[in-house]
């Protein structure tokens, strides 16, 4: 295994850990904002 097939799988694995912390961080803020929505309603 050359250098550049690590670097290609660093470059692929860093792109997909970034994608799933967007993904965790959207979730939480939707999540959240719909948890302070229902709390302002039933509140």
């Amino acid at each position: 295994m050359s250098d550049d097939d690590y670097a290609g799988f660093a470059d692929k694995r860093a792109r997909r850990t970034k994608l799933v912390a967007w993904v965790v961080i959207v979730s939480l803020i939707l999540v959240g904002g719909g948890a302070t929505v229902l709390a302002l309603i039933f509140g």
